[in-house]
């Protein structure tokens, strides 16, 4: 069996399946500078319904969407502050309820509502600014019962990170606050979190990688300040397999960068992509991956698909432009976006023109791209098993065009990895078809200067490492 792995993968972009719109300027105070209405956009599914919430100056519109083709207000919940001030809300459910904050106003606080009687209607239950007075963004770890919120104030002054217990989710109990110093940043913007290990988006301190197992002593385990393409580092998501991080830098013209996060002491960034488009202002906001697909509102160039079963290489794949002017050095169109509704519809909200909700489009539920970050996956790993024989590889030196030749004991799903002598990962390909006999792979590692390298292929318990050298 013979396989090519060039560097990119080219797919045919199709336009996504517009379903239905939602707006309501008319009772909707405008923000002046921004010439915005709306904001955040987050999905629930309850009582065999599917509920769109956006977020706007006014406070959360709550849009049943069961029927896309007819997204039908329910209620508006005013925001404890409202106006044309408010440019940004953030909303984020855990059993039943939503969680709502907002960044702007002398008493946004935090709100929970009951979201049990809907699609008919819904229940503001706790409206207090007790812990929360501003928050920018939440994030809730839901395995663990905890809301985090990155920066705000309370009556504390000023905050990086805010942790909350909700086990009783109407009822949330302080856990801890931390300052910019503690996560080592010079500022906050937005955070991802998962089993107590939360990713902070520093703005332009970059990313960190903090550890709130113990709320009362968080622990930085990892941090990436200098990276290609780096911006004001703004929003990310994590793949379900814990091990890539797709990060956004809110600045025109940067790419979205994908992360292998698996060792946190050692981020390596595997590749830098965009939304194609010709204008030298594209700028991405905010992204959440899906099975193998991300997901990205990405300003004047709306929705943004890719395809990541091989995270090294994403392909972007579906699109649809939301702002219907032109590109410019500022901020409009798409601005959230969430595909999480079981019916794989996806919303998107507009600064300027409100909720879209687009078809579902195809997806892989199988997605595996060995990215548990078992350390048996690693490039430093012990082989616990003899899976590979009779390996070459030729031209030794090469010039660009690399050939691999080895018979597999078993077979399954194997990463190739390239790594330059400091262990910085040059190129990688992820969730190869590796088939039981013999296998013939073939590289293009024209853009890789010359000197040596190691190449590993590694499965899901084993791995073979060869030197490779560049002429």
């Amino acid at each position: 069996m013979a396989i090519c792995l060039p560097f990119l993968s080219i797919a045919q972009v199709e336009q996504a399946n517009l379903l239905g719109q939602w707006s309501d300027d008319e009772n909707i105070l405008m923000v002046g500078w921004l010439q915005s209405r709306y904001n955040e956009i987050w999905g629930v599914a309850v009582n065999d319904s599917e509920v769109a919430i956006i977020g706007s100056t006014m406070g959360a519109h709550f849009i049943d969407v069961t029927d896309p083709n007819n997204p039908t207000p329910i209620q508006l919940v005013e925001g404890m502050a409202v106006g044309t001030s408010l440019v940004h809300r953030d909303y984020h459910d855990y059993n039943g309820y939503l969680y709502a904050v907002a960044d702007e106003g002398s008493s946004s606080g935090l709100e929970i509502i009951d979201l049990s009687g809907l699609p008919n209607s819904v229940e503001r239950v706790y409206a207090s600014n007790e812990f929360i007075i501003t928050s920018h963004n939440i994030f809730i770890d839901e395995d663990n019962a905890r809301l985090y919120s990155i920066a705000g104030n309370n009556s504390n002054g000023n905050y990086a990170v805010v942790v909350l217990d909700i086990q009783e989710p109407a009822n949330p109990q302080f856990l801890g606050q931390y300052t910019n110093s503690q996560m080592t940043v010079n500022g906050t913007h937005d955070l991802y979190v998962k089993d107590n290990i939360a990713y902070i988006n520093g703005g332009n301190s970059g990313l960190r990688i903090v550890d709130f197992t113990d709320a009362s002593a968080p622990v930085v385990i990892g941090s990436l300040t200098e990276y290609p393409q780096s911006g004001y580092n703004h929003a990310g998501w994590l793949d379900e397999e814990g091990r890539y991080y797709y990060m956004l830098d809110e600045t025109h013209g940067t790419d979205i960068k994908a992360l292998d996060v698996c060792d946190a002491s050692d981020i390596q960034v595997v590749k830098t992509f965009d939304a194609e488009a010709s204008a030298s202002t594209s700028i991405a906001h905010n992204a959440i991956v899906h099975n193998n697909r991300l997901y990205v509102s990405y300003y004047y160039e709306g929705l943004q698909v890719y395809d990541i079963d091989d995270p090294a290489n994403p392909v972007r794949i579906y699109e649809y432009d939301t702002y219907p002017g032109a590109d410019d050095d500022f901020f409009a169109g798409a601005w959230g976006v969430y595909p999480l509704l079981p019916s794989g519809n996806i919303l998107v909200s507009d600064l300027q023109t409100g909720l879209y909700v687009f078809e579902a489009i195809e997806d892989d539920e199988t997605y595996n791209v060995l990215a548990d970050c078992d350390l048996t996956n690693d490039v430093s790993a012990t082989n616990e098993i003899e899976n590979l024989s009779e390996i070459s590889i030729f031209p030794q030196p090469t010039n660009g065009e690399l050939n691999i030749k080895f018979v597999a004991n078993e077979g399954g799903k194997a990463d190739f990895v390239l790594q330059d002598l400091n262990g910085k990962t040059v190129q990688i390909t992820v969730g190869n078809s590796i088939s039981q006999g013999e296998n013939n792979f073939n590289f293009n590692l024209k853009n890789a200067a010359a000197g040596m390298y190691f190449l590993t292929v590694r499965g899901e318990n084993w791995s073979e490492v060869m030197k490779v050298v560049v002429q």
